[in-house]
């Protein structure tokens, strides 16, 4: 089961003189993990070396140190410690002795898997988000039923109806779900999954 981030966390080494910190975050998107390096990039440091694994999409940079040596490594960290929904900057304040590619390789990778180690850290689960509505009368019935199939309510609003939420719902849980609900409403609530795009995903 991979895990991701609770929030952001950070760690520094000194090696050989050289600085080395790297920051960490939970991102659900490209887009997210491309504004967080962005933010934390420092703009007279020497290197800002970075990763993200997000699902089966991930990339790397070097910046300008040798290929191989610094963005790769990052991203093997992240995968070493089974981390997915990711990014990891890695920021380097040049010391004046080099390290040569396998030093930078272990240096890189080193301070990053340190820092996703000693992160605190959530098992991801696959959620679907679900709009559903019910009237009132019905409503203390379905909401005493969520916990049991570890759906969250998401979002809550009220009109002359009645209730309608919009609810994160494991993804293996969602079609019994369904059907709880359906029955619960007697076939008169509504009920639909919410496609999400992919850059319009809430930040955690």
């Amino acid at each position: 089961m991979s895990s991701t981030l609770t929030g952001l966390a950070t760690h520094q080494e000194d090696i050989r003189k050289s600085r080395f910190v790297a920051v960490a975050m939970p991102v659900k998107t490209p887009a997210q993990a491309l504004r967080f390096f962005a933010d934390h990039s420092v703009a007279d440091a020497t290197h800002n070396c970075w990763a993200y694994r997000i699902g089966d999409d991930y990339r790397f940079n070097d910046d300008g140190e040798p290929g191989g040596t610094a963005g790769r490594p990052i991203l093997q960290a992240i995968e070493g410690q089974q981390c997915d929904q990711v990014a990891v900057l890695v920021v380097r304040w040049f010391g004046g002795i080099k390290l040569g590619p396998g030093g930078l390789i272990r240096a890189y990778g080193g301070v990053a898997a340190q820092c996703l180690r000693l992160a605190p850290k959530v098992e991801i689960v696959d959620e679907v988000e679900v709009d559903c509505r019910c009237v009132f009368s019905d409503m203390a019935l379905v909401q005493s039923r969520l916990a049991a199939f570890d759906a969250r309510v998401v979002d809550e609003s009220f009109d002359g109806r009645g209730v309608r939420w919009r609810l994160a719902v494991p993804r293996s849980q969602a079609d019994t779900l369904r059907e709880t609900f359906i029955n619960l409403t007697r076939g008169a609530g509504h009920w639909a999954l919410v496609e999400t795009p992919p850059d319009a995903a809430p930040e955690v």
